[in-house]
């Protein structure tokens, strides 16, 4: 009945897709020639010859959606992820038949028409598609489509899995029951839910219980025994799923990514590369350049003052670390006396620091020491948004008490960041500032950048804890 049940919304859905996408071929059609948005110094072409290739557009669409995999089951995934999916096909599809159009040399079809009928089938798909995933989770939380689901393992990575199942009704998989390789836990209960069988003996719970779904979450010890669960299933018709149990491990957007058909699993990643190193450094070079052309004023008088307030270079070079560890010189206006670590050492600056000049004094406590780093952005040394860069020689300390401090290095140090829009600045508490400063890498995304700048504004350059 479950399989029926799939094949007549995976039917529904394809019937559905062709619609919208005839739908969006006649709107396309509209747009461009009969809405009078577009001018047609050509006049408006008889819409018989567009309708011709209306056989040819739902066959190139079937199958490119069938290759795409947009009729598998996605109770466990994202719209984001099925909406990149529709975007990828149907680009795809646009591309081969616009090379169609070749075998019809006798007729010039507008060019304009496919730019639409691309743009139009991705909105409207996606629409419809969350319209339809929507509905089905709406059913789901009512207990209607329903997956019967076992779990393998009593362990961590089990108990993880069940509360976000119980978490996510809308998927609508029901956990029946726990398989366990201890029969010390047979009769026991995991997360409220009762352990069945062995694994020995899965084949046979499957075939009682009806089940469509296994989720192999053995603990790290006893991942030795899934080649035997999976030998005991044998060739049983259900989704096998394994949750690896390394999820302690994974940081900065591990994930599973896939290598000429092996899948690898990434336990830490840098949210920086391809498009989006691009754009991160395309808005740094251009915020950056912008902000130097109206600030230089400012800047210059600042220098000016540093000059004639006490001797001494105008401005303090210091080491610091960037991102992988790399280390740089990072600019500021120098705001204390030039042998101000003479006697002390390194130390970090402290309230009503002595070593300050009276200019110095005003400088910190405005950030306008920080202006300098602009050329530092520019450069590439930095980024507008970061976390904030500190000397090699507290590093050392710092990553003996502080676990996961290093992951900070894997995105380039900024002049302003997540921790310090949230007041996590200067000698404050430190795990606060790197657990905010792990969460923007995570959560990294040119918006995200776009937010802290405007938060540095709008909240001021004026900290109680820049000293």
């Amino acid at each position: 009945m479950l399989k029926k049940h799939s094949q007549l919304f995976e039917s529904l859905l394809f019937f559905a897709d062709l619609l919208i996408i005839a739908f969006s071929w006649l709107i396309s059609y509209y747009f461009r020639f009969t809405s009078n948005l577009v001018p047609a110094p050509k006049g408006i072409p008889d819409f018989f010859m567009y309708s011709l290739l209306l056989g040819p557009i739902i066959i190139i669409w079937a199958f490119a959606f069938k290759g795409f995999g947009l009729y598998r089951p996605k109770r466990i995934g994202s719209h984001l992820a099925e909406i990149f999916d529709i975007t990828k096909a149907c680009t795809i599809s646009v591309l081969v038949l616009i090379s169609t159009t070749f075998f019809f040399r006798q007729y010039e079809f507008s060019r304009l028409v496919f730019v639409f009928f691309a743009v139009f089938n991705i909105i409207f798909l996606s629409i419809e598609r969350w319209i339809f995933r929507e509905t089905l989770r709406y059913l789901r939380r009512k207990g209607h489509n329903l997956r019967y689901a076992l779990i393998v393992g009593t362990g961590e990575p089990a108990k993880n899995i069940i509360s976000r199942l119980e978490k996510h009704p809308e998927v609508g998989i029901k956990v029946e029951g726990i398989i366990t390789t201890d029969n010390t836990q047979l009769g026991k209960k995991v997360s409220g839910i009762n352990v069945l069988d062995t694994h020995e003996n899965i084949r046979e719970v499957i075939l009682k219980r009806r089940i469509d779904n296994v989720f192999i979450a053995l603990s790290w010890n006893e991942h030795a025994k899934v080649v035997e669960v999976l030998k005991n299933i044998g060739d049983e018709t259900v989704d096998i799923k394994v949750i690896p149990d390394v999820y302690e491990f994974m940081t900065l957007r591990g994930g599973v990514e896939e290598f000429d058909g092996l899948p690898i699993l990434n336990l830490q990643n840098s949210p920086l590369y391809g498009w989006n190193l691009i754009l991160k450094r395309a808005a740094d070079i251009i915020l950056s350049s912008i902000a130097i052309i109206i600030l230089s004023p400012v800047m210059l008088a600042i220098a000016v003052l540093v000059k004639f307030a006490s001797p001494g270079p105008i401005l303090y070079r210091q080491e610091r670390m960037g991102i992988d560890g790399d280390t740089f010189e990072i600019l500021k206006f120098r705001s204390m006396r030039i042998d101000a670590e003479k006697e002390t050492g390194a130390v970090w600056a402290r309230e009503n620091d002595p070593r300050r000049t009276r200019l110095g004094t005003f400088l910190r406590s405005t950030s306008l020491d920080e202006l300098p780093q602009f050329f530092n952005v520019l450069k590439g040394d930095m980024s507008l948004v970061g976390p904030r860069p500190e000397r090699p020689v507290f590093i050392k300390e710092f990553r003996k008490e502080i676990p996961k401090y290093m992951l900070r290095h894997k995105m380039k140090a900024g002049i302003t960041g997540w921790a310090q829009v949230n007041g996590w600045r200067g000698n404050t508490d430190l795990k606060k500032r790197i657990e905010h400063d792990i969460y923007y890498i995570e959560n990294w995304s040119l918006s995200f950048d776009i937010k802290i700048l405007w938060l540095t504004i709008w909240k001021g350059l004026i900290n109680r804890n820049a000293y």
